[in-house]
């Protein structure tokens, strides 16, 4: 896994207090501090497995001691009935986390087995998967990360990054070429400008203005075409708005460079993984 920002231990933490509280009343009742034991992590469907070091970051926060047995690694496609990894160490320590690290593979995983299907589902070309900032407050690092992993690409991660002139940006401007003036000579050097737009006379009045990337906004395929063929290769071309599995491969067909979804983030379910205790258990001398 990528080396992560320090915000994602803080994360961990928070999740932690968040179902923890005071403590587990549960397992404290149950079972003794000494007990040692193992568990299991299976999944019950075919996944591609993202978030593995952050799975085990959660148990290394609550017990430094806790073990873990790789069967697979990050990005690998997990078959239905594999088991992921074992755990060995301090059977409170085990349970205390298992909801929480789930919570985080079983979210990230998710992202990354529906991103792999939409890779899948373009075809072999050159077009690119990108991912939005439709993302889950807090968690954008996380999930745009698990997007990676299954084979998309990320688009700006925030407002700072990447310039993208909407139509709220073009209205308050006055016009396309207006806001892609402005955005010249007043933002960073060195940013590409890109800019939404959603017919093909805006297509032909942001290729005139300069912009570097287009952003064709809910056109359909035919539109697209047409479009591609307009820009012959002057600007990069992006596809957007209510790509979904069946669509994604006709949108590839038509040439453009890359193809943005939101629901790879926003519409992902959480996959299914399960942690089961393994009977071999034992108290410290």
């Amino acid at each position: 896994m990528d080396k992560y920002p320090s915000d994602v231990e803080r994360m961990i933490r928070l999740a932690l207090e968040e179902d923890l509280g005071p403590g587990d009343v549960t397992t404290d009742a149950v079972i003794s501090g000494d007990v040692q034991g193992r568990a299991s992590l299976f999944s019950r469907e075919e996944v591609v497995l993202a978030g593995l070091a952050v799975f085990q970051d959660v148990f290394r926060v609550l017990d430094p001691e806790v073990a873990f047995e790789l069967c697979f690694g990050e990005g690998d496609r997990i078959p239905a009935g594999g088991c992921v990894c074992s755990l060995r160490g301090r059977l409170r320590s085990i349970l205390k986390g298992e909801r929480t690290a789930l919570n985080f593979l079983q979210r990230m995983s998710g992202i990354a087995t529906l991103t792999r299907e939409y890779v899948d589902r373009a075809g072999t070309g050159e077009v690119k998967i990108l991912d939005t900032r439709k993302t889950t407050p807090g968690l954008r690092w996380l999930e745009k990360y698990a997007v990676r992993v299954g084979g998309g690409t990320n688009h700006r991660f925030g407002l700072f990054d990447g310039i993208l002139i909407k139509d709220n940006h073009i209205a308050a401007a006055g016009s396309i070429r207006a806001a892609v003036d402005l955005a010249g000579k007043n933002a960073p050097h060195g940013l590409k400008i890109e800019v939404e737009v959603e017919n093909l006379a805006g297509v032909a009045e942001a290729l005139s203005a300069g912009a570097d990337v287009i952003l064709l906004d809910n056109m359909s395929v035919d539109e697209m075409h047409k479009a591609v063929e307009l820009v012959g290769g002057r600007a990069l071309l992006e596809a957007s708005g209510g790509v979904t599995l069946d669509t994604v491969g006709p949108i590839a067909q038509t040439g453009v460079d890359m193809i943005s979804v939101g629901a790879l983030t926003h519409s992902a379910r959480a996959v299914d993984l399960s942690l089961e205790i393994v009977s071999d258990v034992s108290a410290d001398a």
